[in-house]
């Protein structure tokens, strides 16, 4: 068995035109939908993450606006800002980058974002709406990966599926989008027994583990539909002393060969984060001027 693979990065960048359609139909009504990004600090990898989500908002036709704070910014100083952005009529979407710096509780910051403009999904009233199945928006990464498991397999009522990783950001989330979809969900973590068990009874697996390549093809269960979240760097002897590259929580070529799909690393679920932050924008913009949510997925 050769596994089709998802291809993350087209998927995402079909989303990201119909995002772009919609966005011009919604401009025609006078309707610009407008995502604030906060940056507290430096860091490269930040930096370069915020500066194509600028990029990537502006190629879809919404308003992008960006603060950066110092690293030494106080945590009032910051809620002082996710204060006027609640406020601030032309802002739809709040993305606080993180991590933050130590003086300043993310959490607190998270609970501070209006809920209708938390297109992240973090924040507990749409965490808790997301588990009652009420609407409300969905974090940006699960709900990336629930799209690319239904662009193979559109009906998973029924199915096992195994989610690795209990994460507020990726795994309890997930395990609520699959279980409204009325599959049969096991969450695993660190303290699992038996996890390579556990992971070959799932007809999907989505692995958010945060371990280099830990998940194997003998834990696959034929014809399952891989989901790899995990993003980490190891050495690369082959490129040079020093260099690195970037693998996934699965064993990719391990999986390829039992599983019936499967999403790459990189290429895979990376892309469509930040597509689903700008289809969340897309939906909070509607919602609070009372129109219609265009169908873009």
């Amino acid at each position: 068995m050769s596994a089709t693979i998802i291809d993350g990065k087209a998927y995402a960048a079909g989303l990201r035109g119909r995002i772009a359609g919609a966005v011009a139909d919604l401009g025609r009504q006078g309707i610009r939908p407008g995502l604030a990004v906060v940056l507290v600090g430096e860091d490269p990898a930040s930096q370069i993450y915020v500066r194509s989500k600028a990029r990537l908002t502006v190629e879809v036709g919404m308003a992008s606006f960006e603060h950066v704070l110092p690293a030494t910014a106080s945590e009032a100083e910051l809620l002082a800002l996710v204060a006027r952005l609640n406020a601030d009529p032309t802002v739809d979407g709040i993305l606080v980058q993180l991590p933050l710096p130590k003086q300043i509780d993310a959490q607190k910051v998270i609970e501070a974002i209006d809920p209708a403009k938390d297109v992240d999904g973090f924040h507990p009233v749409n965490a808790g709406r997301l588990m009652t199945g009420v609407p409300g928006f969905v974090s940006c990464t699960p709900l990336g990966c629930l799209l690319l498991i239904q662009s193979v397999r559109r009906d998973l009522a029924g199915l096992d599926a195994v989610v690795i990783g209990r994460s507020n950001i990726v795994g309890k989330p997930m395990a609520q989008l699959l279980l409204a979809q009325s599959c049969t969900v096991t969450v695993a973590h660190s303290r699992t027994r038996d996890l390579p068990e556990v992971c070959r009874r799932a007809d999907i697996l989505v692995a958010a583990v945060g371990r280099p390549e830990m998940v194997r093809g003998g834990w696959i269960k034929p014809g399952a539909v891989v989901i790899d979240v995990g993003i980490n760097r190891v050495p690369d002897p082959a490129a040079g002393e020093g260099r690195t590259r970037i693998v996934g929580d699965v064993a990719y070529g391990e999986a390829a060969a039992v599983a019936s799909a499967i999403t790459p690393v990189p290429g895979g679920v990376g892309p469509m984060t930040i597509a689903c932050l700008l289809r969340n924008t897309l939906e909070a913009a509607c919602r609070r001027r009372g129109v219609p949510m265009p169908t873009v997925d």
